[in-house]
């Protein structure tokens, strides 16, 4: 039976049985991943997994400071979520925000010794939980399939979005 245009176009957005099972299970893994590891993040060291990945990021860039800009794009996040978040960090005594060194235009976030210890803290534990959960059950194909799918879908994202990606 020949399909009408309009019913032709319809059909092409229908997943077949293969995609429809991996849609699927990347819904299920993006449902309990997150959730998992939060809450053993909270657990442990009473951070939400965004407040750890601002430290952690922190942590890793030169002289432990990074531009808003640069750190919401490390992170994933909106400018306005990232301030929120600061913010609270800040409270905490584990980050100052402060007008730019180089162009006082923009703010920069720096990670405070307090700040260090709890990402240092922090890391051994979320470190092994995501070993458990993610690195242990794949093999090294696994993983690097992963690994390479998901920065494939990070970045038709960003550029759908116009936004740049963290990925390395």
């Amino acid at each position: 039976m020949k399909l009408s245009p309009e019913r032709a176009a319809q059909e092409d957005y229908w997943l077949d049985a293969d995609q429809q099972q991996t849609w699927r299970h990347l819904v299920a893994l993006m449902l309990t991943l997150p959730a998992a590891l939060e809450g053993d993040l909270q657990r442990t060291a009473g951070l939400t997994m965004f407040e750890y990945l601002v430290l952690a990021n922190l942590s890793e860039a030169d002289d432990a400071t990074l531009r808003m800009t640069e750190l919401a794009c490390r992170a994933s996040s909106s400018l306005s979520r990232l301030s929120h978040v600061v913010s609270r960090l800040a409270k905490r005594g584990w980050v100052l925000k402060r007008p730019c060194t180089k162009d006082g235009r923009v703010s920069e976030v720096v990670l405070t010794e307090a700040g260090r210890t709890m990402v240092v803290q922090a890391a051994p534990d979320h470190a092994r939980r995501v070993r458990e959960l993610v690195i242990e059950p794949l093999t090294q194909r696994q993983l690097k399939a992963l690994g390479d799918s998901a920065a494939a879908v990070v970045e038709r994202i960003a550029q759908r979005n116009g936004a740049p990606t963290a990925l390395a």
